[in-house]
């Protein structure tokens, strides 16, 4: 029997986080929120592993799981904002960057050819610096802990590899666009 459909099925339920945690740090649960946050972590690096180990990538899986990344990032960024635990202005940041991302590729897809990800490891950062951020926001709220002079750092980080990546996506696809366009 193939399992293949296995790591699909776990980023589908990783979107389905999403509610839940929203819910909880609406009711002010934050551990209950950083709980099910980091069983979406724990889950995108499972998904993440076994599509490689075992060679069930597809499609479907390039697309669903930065979806679902985004959709939680969104959220819960959006939330933390509205909970006034993170800046507006920084949500905005990281939101817009993932926005001309989703535009870009989208853009690429329609114009040139499907997308295929490729990450850079600034991405990569980028992606752990927030989810950090949005830990060490819900820690600060539940537990009064890291200090905020750590969570502003890492809020510094948040921007510099925001601004980066995205910087980094749009140069990259323009180049591939161009070559692939003008060169072909």
């Amino acid at each position: 029997m193939r399992l293949n459909w296995l790591p699909n099925a776990i980023c589908i339920g990783r979107a389905v986080l999403v509610g839940p945690i929203v819910i909880a740090l609406l009711d002010g649960r934050y551990t209950v929120a950083l709980a099910l946050i980091g069983l979406a972590g724990f889950s995108d690096a499972v998904d993440g592993m076994l599509a490689r180990n075992f060679n069930w990538r597809t499609r479907m899986g390039e697309i669903l799981d930065p979806a679902a990344d985004k959709l939680m990032v969104f959220s819960v960024f959006l939330t933390l904002t509205y909970l006034e635990l993170v800046p507006f202005f920084l949500a905005v940041l990281v939101i817009s960057r993932d926005l001309v991302i989703i535009g870009g590729a989208m853009t690429y897809q329609v114009l040139i050819e499907p997308v295929k990800g490729n990450p850079a490891l600034i991405s990569k950062l980028n992606t752990g610096a927030q989810f950090l951020f949005m830990m060490f926001a819900l820690t600060a709220a539940a537990f009064h802990w890291p200090p905020p002079e750590l969570l502003t750092m890492l809020g510094a980080i948040v921007i510099f590899t925001s601004i980066t990546s995205g910087l980094n996506y749009v140069i990259d696809w323009s180049r591939r666009a161009w070559l692939k366009t003008y060169l072909s």
